[in-house]
Formats: C-alpha cells, structure tokens, sequence
C-alpha cells in the first residue's frame, strides 16, 4: 500500500498564515525595532526570508536575518551517520539585546528547538527568543511551545508532515504523508 498525501495548506493558505504572523510578531513585539529572524536550516530560513518580506512591506523596512544549523547542537549527534553533513550557521550581526524571533517549518518534539535555541546563545545573549513556526503537530517531549503558529494540525506519530518549496525555496504547499 502506498503513502497516503493530503494537501493541509495550500500556496495560498500559507501566504495568508505568515502574513498572519508577520502581523501578530509586530503586535506582540510592538514594530520591528530591535528585532531579528533567525531560521533553522532549511526549511526554517526559507520561511524567515518570507516573514521578513512580509514585515518589510508591512513597516516599509528590513530586518536582519539570520541562519542556525543545529547538527552538531543535536542531543542525538551519536546515534547520527558518522559522515552527517553540517549545514553552515550564518549569523551576520550580533544578537546582543535583539529581540530574536527562531523560525522554523514544522515544531514536533521540540528538540530541533532546544538544539537552535542553544546554538543561538553560543552566539551571544539576546534579550529575548521568541518561536515562529508555520505548522504545530503536536507530540512535545520538552516543555517548548510557540509563540506564533500558522496552523495546528493534530497527527499520530507515524505521520509525516513536510513543507514543500519550489526551485526559488517559495513554500509551495504543506502535506501530511499516512
């Protein structure tokens, strides 16, 4: 028997949901002063570079991005190949007193977060670190929650739900494999 696909959000359906967010980041974080994207390799960054041309329209300015690759932060390094390939952190500005909003595509377990969040404090201290992620499906093993969601999608853990991007790492869809 092959594996079931279901489409959750469409192209359209994730415009409006990180439109939505870049909209609910500015309120919480009242603007863009201070504030910085930092998304988690790969699909992450994808999504932090979408957040942030959505907040640039919104304000009318830019804000710094960054990229977090959190191989070797992984509390399961051991049990990896011993050739994992690690991706590359780029970080160009420093985090001191940023308000720092951690992106990533699908929150599961929360360990991927864990592991970006201690990355982030090996490159220095910012004031806060909040969590923007475009699915949560549920299943925490660590007491970790976002802070903006773009949709809430209740899954068993057998299955598998994968942001899909296009040749230009546009999101192009969100599919739920059985």
């Amino acid at each position: 028997m092959g594996v079931e696909k279901t489409v959750i959000l469409d192209g359209v359906g994730i415009k409006r949901a990180l439109t939505r967010i870049a909209h609910e980041i500015l309120e919480k974080n009242k603007g863009i002063e201070d504030l910085a994207l930092v998304g988690i390799r790969t699909g992450g960054v994808h999504l932090a570079h979408e957040l942030a041309a959505r907040l640039a329209e919104i304000e009318g300015e830019t804000l710094p991005i960054g990229a977090v690759d959190i191989t070797l932060y992984r509390d399961d390094i051991k049990s990896l190949a011993p050739h994992t390939p690690v991706g590359k952190t780029d970080i160009g500005f420093s985090l001191e007193g940023k308000r720092v909003v951690l992106v990533d595509d699908v929150l599961y377990t929360g360990r991927t977060i864990r592991a970006a969040m201690d990355a982030l404090m090996d490159h220095g201290r910012a004031s806060s670190i909040q969590l923007a992620v475009l699915i949560d499906r549920g299943h925490r093993e660590l007491p970790i929650r976002a802070d903006f969601v773009g949709r809430n999608v209740p899954t068993s853990q057998k299955e598998k739900v994968q942001v899909q991007f296009d040749d230009n790492n546009r999101p192009v869809e969100v599919v739920l494999e059985k």
